[in-house]
């Protein structure tokens, strides 16, 4: 690998990865969770977003953060990048579509396939970039026009390295499994096909990972609640070691985003063999739990079954049978009332305990995009919940909980689903924020979850509730998997681990397993594949950080044992790899969280599109130093008023009120404020929606020079975006492999280098040659227009 010329290593310098930032800059995190090392754009010139290096600290930056100076590359980690084919002055580049890459790819002659200028394209990098040189790549999958349908998701997958196609290997095991129960999957099972099991989903489910059952009994003396919940047994599917749990293993969630899903496991599982259909035999696993009328359970069980689902109900048609026993719907499913019924008053005595526990309870508004059978996005409607979503979530709680008790009695190790207590600095920054509306927090230094709990049932009918509790959750860790049970803060449990759905979710799968094994009495210790890569990412801070660098530890050391090291023993010796699983689970989570926030963010860009120039009302959902958050009332799309579009005052930002201040005039800002905006503009590269206040419209107006993907309220015409088709994209429209390729890329890069260096020289300096870039189709009148350097200023 390439090291500086005038730098030798040395044994203070650092390993870490490179965390690109979009305006050009960067950090490194370091292996040992220290703090953060910034880079400035020169030493970002030398590496790219997510490499592998070596780091020396010099000194510190203006704001007092550590600056450091980069030594070796010692791994690139972007072997493919996708982008669109762009001419820049007569010379091929690819703009990458992750800003956190701040390179363009140059294509040299040959390079460039069967792609056409504007085409969205993945690119192999020949000749990583340097102090003097771009990089360089060859062009080998070609996706489609920007504007094709699908192509916001084809783009995600590959921006966040989602794997979205299944080996060979795992396709032929999924291939050759059964499509029904066979009489031999019955052995040591308990038959439940006569017990009237029903699954409640929603509408648009496609996989059936759970189905519950309810009835009155007596234990001893005392009234309680028998409830049922079965849940899809993949482990009898999904073996260790064999290509479908390594598959498994390297997704570790399914990716969800609107009308497609990337399933962690093939659709012969997923979808079939393992999804609870009704009127089918299915193997599962069960948790058969008496809960009292108090909401206490008092014994559970576990055991492997055979179920025949009774029916498949949707949260809607449960909720109208329960909230109208004379409706058509009630009428209809009369068989089922008793059932259902009892379920309800389960979940009744549920909730009323979890109150009691002190559990958070926060209502958050989630939206649905709303397309029609060609894909057209109609609308963006809040997602509404009633009782029947909150029963089976009660249900799964119980489950969960019961699974968790299960094997921290049992002494075994497995993966928690941990959810820490706030930290010191963000609970006093939430005090802070709640002095400034007349409340407090209980509690003292270390607050309990009731405390918060009942600082929620205070805010719950005040007019500024959203504000407040989006300022509540903000002072809320992350949740995450981890070996070491430290209980789980929001829902004010001492052990809590997720059961319910293996289809979905890898460490439900590990759960399960770890079950089978306590039932065996077998220990079950998890192996991890060589051919798996592990994604031990460090989160930016908290407990995820410290699990993360332990975990990179112990796979270090795993690999190449340190001169007298006493490696674990017994019990303790697969506490590493339950470590490392647990990061790797928590990343790939996060992950498949960013892919889905950015087509839903893409998506709703390109929707406003239509709405450039409208006036909405709108709530301020964020304040930052920079300008404000809103939320459209009506269309419930985000977007942001800079502090420059608030007039000609000097705004001061205030942390602890949440607001920005007018130094003259006094005007205040605050989160929870309404305001009338305009749409005034959306970048479709950044995923960003601008907004004006219509009371500024005498201030400046938004600049048009951005070399960015922009569509302006100024713009005529409108968009000509194809409707995107109901399942997948058409098949001309499917990603292209060109074969063939021959490139010479060493000859040609230091003459191609050398131009492309001034052309992104020009363009850094904003003189730029705007005409030199052409990308294909139009939009309206003007088209657009994608810039590569100057984007991130």
């Amino acid at each position: 690998m390439r090291k500086a010329k005038d730098l030798m290593p040395r044994e203070a310098d650092r390993l870490g990865t490179i965390q690109g930032h979009r305006d050009g800059f960067g950090f490194v995190i370091p292996d040992d969770g220290g703090e953060d090392i910034f880079l400035s754009e020169r030493e970002m010139s030398r590496v790219m977003h997510g490499d592998r290096v070596n780091v020396r600290v010099l000194g510190t930056d203006r704001r007092g953060r550590p600056e450091g100076q980069i030594v070796e590359v010692v791994l690139h980690a972007n072997k493919v990048v996708i982008g669109r084919l762009l001419n820049e002055n007569g010379v091929l580049i690819v703009a990458p579509e992750d800003k956190r890459i701040g390179h363009d790819i140059l294509i040299p002659p040959k390079g460039q396939g069967q792609a056409k200028l504007g085409q969205v394209v993945s690119v192999e990098i020949i000749d990583y970039p340097d102090s003097y040189r771009q990089a360089v790549g060859r062009v080998v999958e070609v996706l489609g026009e920007i504007d094709d349908p699908g192509m916001e998701i084809e783009i995600a997958v590959r921006k966040y390295g989602v794997p979205h196609e299944f080996s060979v290997a795992a396709m032929k095991e999924a291939a050759a499994l059964p499509d029904t129960v066979q009489q031999e999957d019955l052995e040591g099972r308990v038959d439940l096909r006569d017990v009237p099991l029903v699954t409640i989903d929603g509408a648009d489910a496609r996989d059936f990972d759970d189905a519950v059952y309810c009835e009155p009994v007596m234990y001893g003396k005392t009234k309680a609640w028998r409830l049922i919940v079965a849940i899809a047994d993949v482990s009898h599917y999904v073996k260790p070691g064999h290509p479908l749990d390594d598959e498994g293993l390297l997704r570790a969630t399914s990716v969800y985003f609107p009308r497609r899903v990337i399933p962690m496991l093939p659709e012969k599982i997923s979808n079939g063999l393992c999804s609870l259909n009704p009127y089918v035999d299915r193997l599962c696993m069960v948790c058969d739990s008496v809960v009292d009328n108090n909401g206490i359970v008092l014994a559970y069980q576990f055991y492997p079954a055979v179920m025949h689902s009774a029916q498949r109900f949707t949260y809607d048609t449960v909720w109208e049978i329960l909230s109208n026993s004379k409706g058509p719907e009630a009428a209809r499913f009369a068989q089922f009332r008793p059932l259902l019924t009892n379920l309800y008053s389960l979940f009744k005595i549920l909730l009323s305990a979890r109150e009691k526990r002190g559990a958070i309870e926060f209502e958050t508004t989630e939206t649905q995009i709303i397309s029609n059978e060609l894909g057209k996005i109609l609308r963006i409607e809040p997602r509404l919940r009633n009782d029947a979503h909150r029963l089976i979530e009660e249900c799964m709680l119980t489950a969960n909980v019961c699974a968790a008790d299960f094997i921290d009695k049992n002494k075994h190790l497995s993966l928690y689903r941990v959810h820490g207590e706030p930290s010191e600095e963000k609970l006093v920054t939430l005090r802070q924020v709640l002095r400034t509306s007349g409340l407090s927090l209980g509690g003292g230094e270390k607050p309990k979850p009731r405390d918060f709990a009942k600082l929620m049932r205070e805010i719950k009918d005040r007019p500024d509730a959203n504000m407040l509790q989006s300022v509540v959750l903000r002072s809320m860790q992350q949740a995450m998997y981890q070996p070491d049970n430290e209980g789980h803060f929001g829902l004010a449990y001492p052990a809590y681990s997720h059961f319910t759905s293996p289809i979905r979710r890898y460490p439900d799968l590990l759960t399960h397993r770890v079950i089978k094994s306590i039932l065996q009495k077998k220990p079950y210790t998890p192996v991890l594949p060589p051919k798996v890569p592990l994604n031990l990412t460090l989160p930016r801070k908290g407990k995820g950080r410290e699990n993360a660098v332990n975990a990179k530890k112990s796979q270090n050391d795993a690999r190449a044992p340190a001169k007298g090291a006493k490696l674990p023993k017994g019990a303790n010796a697969a506490l590493p790899i339950w470590g490392q699983l647990g990061v790797h689970c928590s990343s790939n989570e996060r992950r498949a969280d960013e892919a889905s926030r950015d087509v839903e963010a893409w998506l709703k860009c390109y929707y406003m599109r239509d709405h450039l120039g409208q006036e909405y009302a709108g709530t301020i959902t964020g304040v930052a130093n920079f300008g404000l958050f809103i939320q459209l009332e009506n269309l419930f799309v985000e977007g942001m008023v800079h502090v420059t579009e608030l007039g000609g005052d000097y705004f001061q930002y205030d942390e602890a009120r949440q607001e920005l201040r007018g130094e003259r005039t006094g005007i205040r800002y605050r989160l929870g404020d309404r305001l009338h905006v305009l749409v005034s503009r959306v970048d479709l590269d950044a995923r960003k929606i601008e907004f004006s206040l219509v009371k500024s419209s005498g201030a400046e107006g938004v600049g048009s020079s951005s070399r960015r993907q922009l569509i302006l309220a100024a713009d005529t015409g409108r968009p000509n975006k194809k409707a995107a088709p109901n399942k997948s994209r058409p098949t001309h429209k499917a990603p292209q492999k060109p074969s063939g390729i021959n490139v010479n890329a060493a000859k040609s890069a230091g003459t191609l280098g050398a131009t492309q260096s001034k052309s992104k020289a020009s363009r850094k300096n904003g003189k730029a040659n705007k005409p030199g870039r052409s990308v294909g189709k139009p939009t309206g009148t003007k088209p657009p227009v994608r810039n590569t350097k100057a984007r991130r200023k």
